[in-house]
C-alpha cells in the first residue's frame, strides 16, 4: 500500500511532535499487540495536524499498524520462502525509487515556482 500526500504530512508532523516530547509511541501487548499514541491530545496537537483527536488516532492506526506492520510481514513472509539474500536487492531498489520521487517532488516545485515568478 503506498502513502498519499496526507499520510507524508502525517508522518512529518508526528515526528515533529515526538521530538518535542509532545507525543509518543508505546507498544500494548495483547493478541494481537499493537502501537498506540501516547500524550496529550490538546489544541496543539489539533492545530498541528488540522484535524479532529478521532482523526489523528484513525491515521496514526491505519498507518502504524496496518499499513507499517503489514509491510514487515510480507517481507517475513518473502524472506521465510526465499530466504534473506533478496533483501539487499529489494533496500537499494527502495532506495533508488525513493530519492527518485523526491527528485521528481522538487522538480515540480521548482516549476511551479518559476511558473508564479514570470506571471
Amino acid at each position: 500500500m503506498r502513502l498519499t500526500e496526507k499520510d507524508k504530512e502525517f508522518l512529518e508532523r508526528l515526528h515533529d511532535l515526538m521530538d518535542s516530547h509532545d507525543l509518543s509511541v508505546e507498544l500494548r501487548i495483547g493478541r494481537p499487540s499493537h502501537m498506540v499514541l501516547k500524550g496529550t491530545y490538546g489544541e496543539k496537537i489539533h492545530k498541528t495536524f488540522r484535524m479532529t483527536r478521532q482523526g489523528v488516532r484513525w491515521r496514526f492506526q491505519r498507518l502504524f499498524n496496518e499499513v507499517y506492520v503489514s509491510a514487515f510481514a510480507t517481507i517475513l513472509f518473502i524472506e521465510k520462502m526465499f530466504g534473506t539474500q533478496l533483501r539487499e536487492h529489494a533496500v537499494r531498489i527502495g532506495k533508488e525509487r525513493y530519492e527518485a520521487r523526491r527528485q521528481a517532488a522538487g522538480e515540480t516545485l521548482q516549476m511551479a515556482y518559476t511558473i508564479a515568478r514570470d506571471k
